[in-house]
């Protein structure tokens, strides 16, 4: 819905053969060791019985065993860079294991620096959420700070190597790769939200009322936490004949199915509208869309609509199982226009009628379009909520204080939250069109998009 104002699923363990870890380090570590010495020529099993930290260990003798290896309780692969590179690919963690491209330890021939980080390379596309330690010797520094580029966590020297300091580096590593996996995903959760932000702005309405001398007024809150678009909408257009439609509705529910279907039935509305139907001809067909596009058979809209006559002294109006708007003139307290006439909600019967009454609205009027987010907000500590006569008080009120336009759906807005005890939980929108009498041609403009409220000067309603 709209004015004023709008995950990728994480792919499981089982699925992707990568391990995802844990929320905290546990004391009993898993380290997976690629050496190609079946002696073991890392000595890594005696450098951790001999300082006692309980790390398990895998050994493997190239990738294809280590892609075998490489289960989700593998916490850190330990890599000798003297492993010589292998000569075809291995396959992805978790794969059956006749589905690696080499089965031995084939080796290329004797490479250049970067041929020989092919296998960490390798490694890395197989083992994408694990941390990897590299081991080389002294002399092969450059290597190694290359290996850290390349994407290692860290590195460690043959010649240096201990039990406390490999049960260090093991988990610095561990929880260097969870911090950089966190930021990963907290970059690309923003990102994914900045991305939902513009489409789902993108889908908000902007009111067609060129050359009309209707002022238009809206605002919208959404139900979802951090979300633009409920199951609300509205729309305004002026057809060619000089007719301004206006519609506001609701869709039960407050998920994004439903915010959907609430986009779908706004568009609808307003090619049907610009096709000529009106009244009854229009709700039926809009009956039949939702039926073709809703979820499930329980999902049904509430509707509003109003074509008010080109000299904006009258109105025709239908109700679909929705509120009545709310009218005020000069001098005249606000009052709920005439609804004992309103047909069901879109979706409940398949033959229904919505009978169009037509309605005086006179020379300088203001008509208030709302969906029950706003009457549905309980007052006080107790059960009893706003409803439409607590409503029309309000409304009352604001008006003796002289609040027009924009400032009025804002105090409107907000006092019903205040009456709440905090945020309304359903959605909110308001549509407030209003008639001075005097001819304008405001540019229409996104309700809530910057610089809206001086777009277009609010008359006195």
């Amino acid at each position: 819905m709209p004015v004023p104002v709008p995950r990728q699923r994480d792919t499981p363990a089982a699925e992707s053969g990568q391990a995802t870890l844990p929320s905290a380090t546990p004391q009993v570590l898993t380290l997976l060791v690629i050496d190609d010495d079946p002696a073991g020529g890392l000595t890594v099993p005696e450098v951790l019985d001999t300082d006692g930290h309980r790390i398990r260990l895998r050994t493997a003798r190239n990738l294809t065993e280590a892609a075998r290896l490489l289960t989700p309780d593998v916490h850190c692969v330990l890599l000798d860079l003297s492993l010589p590179r292998t000569a075809t690919r291995a396959a992805p963690a978790g794969a059956p294991a006749g589905s690696a491209t080499g089965t031995g330890p084939a080796t290329a021939a004797d490479g250049s620096a970067g041929d020989r980080l092919d296998t960490l390379r390798e490694l890395l596309r197989l083992a994408p959420r694990h941390a990897v330690l590299v081991v080389t010797s002294e002399a092969d520094a450059e290597r190694a700070a290359e290996a850290v580029r390349v994407g290692a966590t860290d590195f460690l020297f043959r010649d240096e190597l201990d039990g406390r300091l490999l049960n260090r580096a093991v988990r610095y590593a561990v929880e260097r790769k969870r911090a950089d996996i966190a930021q990963y995903k907290l970059a690309e959760s923003r990102l994914r939200a900045q991305e939902n932000a513009r489409l789902e702005r993108g889908l908000l309405p902007t009111p067609l009322l060129e050359g009309s001398d209707l002022r238009f007024a809206a605002r919208y809150h959404a139900g979802r936490s951090r979300a633009l678009l409920g199951g609300d909408f509205y729309d305004t257009v002026r057809t060619p004949d000089g007719t301004v439609h206006a519609m506001i509705g609701d869709v039960c529910g407050h998920g994004p199915d439903e915010a959907a279907l609430g986009v779908e039935l706004r568009i609808a509305w307003r090619a049907l509208t610009l096709a000529g139907l009106c009244g009854d001809e229009l709700l039926a067909t809009l009956q039949q869309v939702l039926e073709v596009e809703r979820p499930c058979e329980e999902i049904f809209a509430t509707l509003c609509t109003v074509d008010i006559s080109p000299d904006g002294r009258s109105a025709g109006l239908c109700l679909a199982g929705h509120p009545a708007p709310l009218i005020t003139r000069p001098g005249r307290p606000a009052r709920l226009l005439p609804y004992e006439d309103s047909g069901p909600a879109l979706g409940l019967l398949p033959k229904a009628r919505w009978p169009r009454r037509q309605v005086e609205l006179g020379g300088t009027w203001s008509l208030l379009m709302y969906t029950d987010g706003l009457i549905e907000g309980r007052i006080g500590e107790g059960r009893e909520r706003l409803g439409q006569d607590g409503m029309v008080d309000m409304i009352n009120r604001h008006l003796e204080r002289g609040l027009r336009g924009e400032r009025l759906l804002e105090a409107a807005v907000t006092e019903a939250r205040r009456l709440n005890g905090g945020e309304l939980t359903d959605d909110v929108a308001v549509v407030l069109l209003d008639r001075a009498g005097t001819r304008s041609r405001p540019r229409a403009t996104r309700a809530g998009a910057p610089g809206a409220a001086a777009a277009a000067q609010r008359p006195p309603l």
